[in-house]
Order: structure tokens, then sequence, then C-alpha cells
């Protein structure tokens, strides 16, 4: 998704722009799809989900569980949709993050 599409929506919901592709971990190569580090709030969108892509065969998804472990210990909270959901359902869920 293009990222003039998410300042786009985010700008119109109040929400600050988000940092993309932001790397989290000084040791591994891991990133976020969009991020708010001041905050700690990350938007993954996980593609592939119906088509049986790297999210959800077996070594990618245990990867991901490390990935997304590896941050919730570091005290991100990482909220995961789908590429549908990013303009509705992760906007709303980051506006609500931020507000806490």
């Amino acid at each position: 998704m293009a990222a003039t599409v998410i300042e786009a929506v985010c700008r119109a919901a109040g929400v600050p722009v988000p940092t993309t592709e932001f790397r989290f971990h000084p040791g591994r190569r891991w990133r976020f799809d969009f991020a708010w580090p001041d905050r700690k709030v990350a938007l993954e969108v996980e593609g592939g989900a119906f088509a049986h892509g790297r999210h959800t065969r077996g070594a990618g998804f245990r990867n991901d569980l490390e990935k997304y472990n590896a941050a919730t210990a570091a005290g991100w909270r990482v909220f995961r949709v789908l590429p549908e959901q990013v303009l509705s359902v992760g906007i709303e869920l980051v506006k609500n993050a931020l507000r806490a």
C-alpha cells in the first residue's frame, strides 16, 4: 500500500503520519510496516492470508511469532490486519491506541 494513501487517511482520521518500514530491533532486521515509534505502536499488514503466502506457511508463521513476541516483550503494541482492513480497522485500532 502506498505510503501517500496511508498518510492521507491518517491525516483525515487525526492520526499522526507513521514511519514506514521501521526497524524496531537493534540486533535483527525486523521492520514494522507502519510504526509510531514515540508511542511504541505498530501496524502490520498480513498479506497472502488466503493464498498460502509467507505469513501463513510454517516457517514464515514461526518467524512472525518470534518477531511479534520480541516486539511485545520490548513494550510495543502491534496490531495485525489484512490488506483490505488497513484503511478502516487498522487506522481505527491505531487511533484508539494513540489516544490511550
